[in-house]
């Protein structure tokens, strides 16, 4: 295992990555039948929209 850090690049692949998967979330949220699930597709939604945030703060000429 490296001990580098990842590079820009990598970091902003791996961001589009976790940021294409936020539509799949809210697709999620939209079926009637999720019961309690809907809580924890909530939650994943919540931090996927902090992390957006985040890394656009971190990186804002990246994102």
């Amino acid at each position: 295992m490296s001990d580098t850090l990842p590079d820009v690049q990598d970091l902003q692949a791996r961001f589009k990555t976790i940021e294409s998967k936020r539509e799949s979330l809210i697709q999620l949220l939209e079926q009637p039948n999720l019961g309690t699930l809907r809580i924890d597709v909530n939650q994943a939604l919540e931090e996927i929209d902090d992390l957006i945030d985040e890394f656009k703060r971190t990186f804002p000429n990246n994102s």
